[in-house]
């Protein structure tokens, strides 16, 4: 019943979202042209079940940035637009399409590249594959991103075994709020 539920928020805020967003969406997109010529980012992600999907993100850092982990990435690379999206998690908003098509949650294990090899295998081990990725959750809140491979697959398999409908909303609203820094971006 708790996954029903859970699932149900998810279509019913994400639709929401979208729908009220669109403004903000839409703004977004059209300054996107201005800064990167190309506002909207897609990347293949490891899912459920480890399947891929495309994740869709405002972009953030210039187009011909290499597909690697934020934390691998340079920070020179990041767009002046990118870094007040990023800083907001407006950069974020997107993936309310991945949340509606039942591709992600809001709230779950933050979905990993398919050449961050040693994350996989931790969140394989442990279980973290069997559900959908979110946009949110205890390792986001808490700061904990894809540097620290072992540590954010344990951090993303404890969130989903005490996971409950009071934690979803506040997982939902410390990141509203600003807590957690989001992923980190190396200064070079």
């Amino acid at each position: 019943m708790q996954n029903f539920l859970l699932r149900l928020f998810d279509v019913m805020f994400s639709a929401f979202g979208l729908i009220v967003g669109f403004p903000v969406l839409a703004f977004i997109t059209l300054i996107g042209f201005f800064d990167t010529g190309s506002p909207v980012f897609r990347q293949e992600r490891v899912g459920r079940d480890q399947k891929p999907f495309v994740l869709v993100k405002f972009r953030t850092m210039k187009p011909d940035t290499a597909s690697v982990a934020s934390h691998l990435a340079s920070a020179s690379a990041i767009t002046p637009l990118g870094h007040f999206l990023r800083r907001t998690k407006l950069d974020e908003l997107p993936q309310l399409w991945n949340v509606l098509k039942g591709e992600m949650s809001l709230v779950g294990p933050r979905p990993c590249l398919f050449n961050q090899q040693e994350l996989i295998e931790e969140r394989a081990r442990r279980g973290v594959f069997d559900v959908r990725p979110g946009i949110t959750g205890l390792a986001q809140v808490n700061g904990i991103d894809m540097s620290t491979p072992e540590l954010l697959a344990e951090t993303d398999a404890r969130m989903i075994k005490d996971l409950t409908v009071g934690k979803y909303f506040a997982y939902i609203i410390q990141t509203v709020t600003g807590k957690g820094a989001g992923d980190r971006v190396v200064k070079r």
